[in-house]
């Protein structure tokens, strides 16, 4: 056996006393911590510096009614997602384990698979999702010549046109070759991805406003047709500019990262100490996102004025310049930021939580083949062309998780976790035979009330209580399952609880 044979058999052999139903290397709590403030600050920049994203603030531009209320509503939403992205990145921090493995603390040993698997089908409807969106981008830019535009128009499969077909599997063959190559290439890849999609950004508002001949904050349109445009857009039906739109406004943008709060950790885990992790998040989100999306704002109004009407895709802005250099640039820029967002949210999340199902066989690399693989099997029925009601059913879904989840490591536990029961399958928590009723009970009542009561309830419990449903998924859920436990995890007492040795070191060196 050579050493480089010796030192691979010793990274993935299991430790005594763990499981190999429960533990592999990419399981385990992190080792390396080489992500500083600059990458967690791009984790940011990647996730929502998407076409998604973009469309997001887009549309809730449009709902506030002018560039003022939308930050308003943008920036209290912003504040709220910095805050629980620091609560649940700091257990990443201490812990070093990756989220699927977090939530075996509360939801049992192998309970713990559910919330993996629901977070990770949410992943890979997203990849999907937005590798088909920066397929478009590359399309409208292919389309302005003779040769693919009449592949474009006379070559069909799956619904869709043989050229979206080959531009969608190029970007999918793309992100695969990245995540194939471990996180540490993630890690280089979205430091490049973050600032590459902010100039892009600029130079489209900055452009635009050029071409209107002024900067411009609002959308010059009748209020009655401003709202049935936002209404379409968002489904949030609301008066533009009213207290109501801008509270929405604010709770649908925290909505939008309802995934991230379950999996933060997922990165957290590879950042040194508490310090890095603020400062990143610090720049990442409140700073970040409001700058991006005052730059949405202004691209938006400029685009309504330049070409007559209201354009939510940033894609379809572009491919009208008259220059093919801009279109091009634009076109790649795009593809990066899918791609950024893609790896960041959508691929590294099922990764570790396909793994988490069965850790002896399924590790890091081939995670992330499966979600890519689902989601090429998907693209032929295109389920996400209903994207945007999409982001408020996933994020009630996902709310009552994160209630159970924050309300066992931070109220019960006191952020106090025993890391190495959570790869013992007899240990602490097994619960029973693995699954935890308690955490089952109150994850099950809160989606009732966050997913349930929103669609099929009163009508006017989905209009008014709507977009504030991942909220009370978490309160609803966080509430039963502390009371459900007795304010305390009933094992604490004979337990030792001990976070893992470098993390607890890092964390109590950032907390000193």
């Amino acid at each position: 056996m050579t050493v480089t044979d010796s030192a691979e058999a010793d990274r993935t052999a299991t430790p005594p006393g763990y499981s190999p139903r429960l533990y592999n290397a990419d399981l385990a709590p992190a080792t390396e911590r080489k992500w500083g403030a600059f990458s967690i600050f791009n984790v940011w920049t990647s996730d929502v510096h998407s076409l998604y994203g973009y469309f997001l603030a887009a549309s809730l531009f449009l709902v506030a009614g002018n560039t003022l209320k939308f930050l308003i509503g943008i920036g209290v939403g912003s504040l709220v997602i910095y805050w629980l992205m620091t609560l649940i990145g700091r257990a990443g921090v201490k812990t070093g384990v990756p989220y699927p493995v977090l939530a075996r603390a509360s939801f049992g040993t192998f309970g713990a698979n559910v919330p993996a698997l629901v977070r990770a089908v949410v992943a890979t409807f997203w990849y999907g999702a937005q590798t088909s969106a920066a397929a478009g981008a590359i399309v409208a830019f292919l389309v302005r010549y003779d040769g693919p535009k009449h592949l474009h128009e006379t070559t069909h499969l799956f619904g869709h046109s043989g050229l979206e077909v080959l531009c969608y599997l190029g970007v999918w063959a793309a992100q695969l070759l990245i995540i194939s190559k471990g996180m540490e290439t993630v890690r280089r890849f979205q430091d490049f991805a973050g600032p590459a999609v902010w100039l892009m950004m600029l130079i489209l508002a900055i452009a635009l406003s050029v071409k209107a001949g002024a900067l411009s904050f609002s959308v010059d349109m009748p209020s009655g047709d401003l709202a049935t445009l936002a209404k379409s857009a968002t489904g949030l039906d609301v008066s533009p500019g009213s207290f109501a739109a801008i509270a929405a406004i604010a709770a649908t943008w925290v909505t939008y990262f309802a995934a991230l709060f379950l999996n933060f950790g997922d990165f957290a885990r590879f950042t040194p100490d508490m310090k890095a992790l603020k400062k990143g998040n610090l720049w990442g989100l409140p700073v970040n996102l409001i700058l991006f999306s005052l730059v949405a704002a202004v691209t938006t109004a400029a685009a309504s004025k330049v070409y007559g009407e209201v354009i939510l895709e940033p894609a379809k802005i572009s491919a009208r310049f008259d220059s093919a250099f801009l279109v091009l640039l634009a076109a790649l820029t795009f593809a990066v930021a899918t791609l950024g967002i893609n790896v960041v949210a959508n691929f590294v999340s099922p990764a570790f939580d396909f793994a988490n199902v069965a850790p002896k066989h399924v590790n890091f690399r081939r995670g992330g083949f499966i979600a890519a693989v689902i989601a090429l099997l998907l693209y032929p029925l295109h389920p996400w062309d209903n994207a945007p009601s999409f982001v408020n059913a996933i994020g009630s879904t996902m709310g009552p998780i994160f209630g159970v989840i924050v309300v066992d490591y931070y109220l019960i536990r006191k952020t106090q976790l025993n890391v190495p029961a959570l790869y013992d399958e007899n240990g602490e928590f097994r619960f029973q035979g693995g699954w935890s009723i308690r955490a089952f009970a109150a994850g099950v009542v809160g989606a009732v009330f966050s997913s349930i009561l929103p669609v099929y309830g009163p009508s006017g419990y989905g209009a008014t209580l709507g977009p504030y449903s991942w909220f009370i998924g978490v309160v609803v859920a966080g509430v039963l399952y502390f009371a459900f436990s007795g304010g305390r995890s009933p094992l604490t007492a004979r337990t030792a609880a001990t976070d893992a040795p470098e993390a607890a070191e890092a964390a109590e060196a950032a907390e000193a």
